[in-house]
């Protein structure tokens, strides 16, 4: 072991699946250094999420990370629910809602979305350091001092000002914090299996048979094999594979005979558990993804809160590791996303209990109910735009966050501090593009709503003075000009409530951290000095009005 602690590094990530790898990414795209360890001595080849989540690829964008997992997923796919004698085609494109720029879900096993972005986050300097253990930690004045195992057996002490464990529902970080992990495991598992097929089953969509005995997933996006199968079942302790007669047995009676899978290439079981962190962190240690809540398959939601997670917390941490952040700014990470998590296991709950629950009656409601409301929910536009946002998330907000204000003069419409900003089409120049994709860079956002000849050019230069290292500003008026938005028709300030004048400032994680009316900026700056009293040392902000444009989905 080394005599004395290497480093100093800002902050240490231990796990680098999907969670661990965005928070890296968003620390280094806000100038902190970082260091990502793994035990596992390569990536994972196996994926367990499947699904990527339109509020996900939202908060990615300003990172330069969605485009890379579009080019990977499909953004058009269906799947096909068999119930017994009828068959119904879901589609999980075009799902309604016009205000994101991803109507949809993208399907895209897990595997690819971590490979892309370990790619993107080895373009930026980082790089993972697989097969080095986290084994204990303990804090000083200086911060945190973390014991690291390498591969060859060498320990290193490692100091950095913050540790973060994205190290999964057995989080290592977490049991060395004390942290309880509230809840309790289900009495079923999920039984994944990579296998050939046997039958004649169309392989652009994802199926889902829905019989007497239970629910049968098939997937073309198997690892070992062409199909990858998915079962719930009753928990067997102690397997962690399934015999391939077993998995062909189960085939065949979920699916009524008609699949049968001609060769196994691979199982595994993993036990599911429906539990949430008593504390999002301690001190300078913190918990993120698995290591933070986890639950139920239902919804495709676990991979996808997570990231979102490590959206929220890693410019926080960034800025507070440089010294640019007020000293509470990090008390406001499980403020916000503790409650969010806790909703999500409700969510999942009920839903798994529905998915899978074996009572009779439950069971035939089950069997009555879908061929119907299936059919309904998919002519409905309004139907199928609140499936998008109960299950892609876009319905996350932190009204009642800390780190979320209501300014004066209060704006009387439009979205609410807390809330995502939505997303809506305008000009950049003479680009026709969306509102995401002019504010798709790693900073915060202010946007002045108005004619650009209504701002003080005197508060305006002392703003951008102060904090132009930290906030990109843009101005968004009805009325063509080089330098701002254009909305010809009024529709997206109508939609921001911000007819006569608006301000609103934009978080690096898309929600609106403060908005108010009219054209004086007195107040935005009290509310930044409170938060960012410090933030003359950053470094510039890129400011552009059609970066990304060319990535819109219109």
């Amino acid at each position: 072991m080394t005599a004395e602690p290497t480093g100093p590094v800002d902050v240490l990530v231990v796990g680098a699946g999907p969670t661990g790898l965005v928070l890296a990414t968003q620390l280094a795209a806000f100038g902190a250094t970082v260091r990502v360890v793994d035990r596992r001595p390569v990536p994972g080849r196996e994926s367990r999420a499947l699904v990527v989540q339109p509020r996900t690829l939202e908060v990615l964008r300003p990172l330069g990370v969605t485009p890379a997992l579009l080019d990977r997923g499909d953004t058009a796919a269906l799947v096909r629910l068999h119930l017994d004698s009828r068959d119904l085609t879901i589609p999980l494109c075009d799902l309604g809602p016009g205000d994101t720029s991803y109507p949809f879900l993208l399907v895209l096993p897990q595997a690819q979305t971590e490979a892309a972005l370990l790619a993107h986050l080895g373009e930026q300097g980082p790089s993972v350091e697989w097969g080095t253990e986290f084994l204990a930690y303990r804090s000083d004045e200086e911060g945190i001092v973390s014991t690291l195992r390498h591969a060859d057996g060498r320990q290193e002490r490692a100091r950095t000002r913050y540790l973060v464990g994205c190290d999964g529902a057995g989080s290592s970080v977490r049991r060395c914090a004390g942290i309880s992990f509230e809840g309790a495991g289900y009495r079923r598992s999920v039984l994944l299996a990579d296998a050939i097929l046997d039958a004649d089953i169309s392989t652009d969509a994802l199926h889902v048979f829905v019989g007497p005995h239970g629910v049968l997933g098939l997937f073309p996006t198997g690892e070992h094999a062409p199909w990858r199968v998915l079962v719930v079942r009753v928990l067997r302790p102690g397997r962690t594979a399934t015999p391939a007669a077993e998995v062909r047995a189960l085939a065949d009676v979920l699916s009524g005979g008609r699949v049968r899978l001609r060769e196994v290439a691979w199982t595994a079981n993993i036990p599911l558990q429906r539990r949430l962190a008593a504390a999002f962190g301690s001190g300078r240690v913190f918990l993120a993804g698995d290591a933070a809540h986890t639950h139920s398959p239902a919804g495709a939601q676990g991979m996808n809160t997570g990231i979102q997670d490590a959206c929220n917390l890693g410019w926080k941490l960034a800025l507070s590791a440089r010294g640019l952040g007020a000293a509470s700014l990090l008390d406001t990470y499980a403020a916000e996303r503790r409650p969010v998590a806790r909703t999500l296991l409700a969510f999942t709950h009920l839903t798994f209990w529905v998915e899978t629950a074996d009572n009779l009656l439950v069971r035939r409601a089950r069997a009555a109910v879908a061929p119907i409301a299936v059919p309904l929910g998919l002519r409905s536009t309004r139907l199928r735009a609140l499936a998008l946002r109960t299950i892609g998330q876009l319905w996350v907000r932190y009204r009642r966050g800390p780190a979320t204000v209501e300014g004066r003069p209060r704006l009387g419409r439009g979205p609410h501090a807390g809330q995502r900003l939505p997303d809506a089409p305008l000009f950049c120049g003479q680009i026709p593009g969306r509102l995401h994709g002019a504010l798709a860079t790693p900073a915060f956002q202010l946007l002045l709503c108005g004619p650009p000849s209504a701002w003080d050019p005197q508060q305006l230069a002392q703003f951008r003075e102060r904090y132009g290292g930290l906030v990109a500003v843009h101005r968004l008026s009805i009325r063509p000009d080089p330098d701002a938005l254009y909305d010809p028709s009024g529709a997206t300030l109508a939609r921001l409530g911000a007819g006569n004048g608006a301000q609103y400032l934009v978080r690096p994680d898309g929600y609106i951290g403060y908005r108010c009316a009219g054209f004086d900026l007195a107040d935005l700056q009290r509310h930044m000095a409170r938060w960012f009293p410090r933030v003359f040392q950053a470094r510039p902000a890129q400011e552009t009005h059609a970066n990304d444009a060319r990535n819109d989905v219109d």
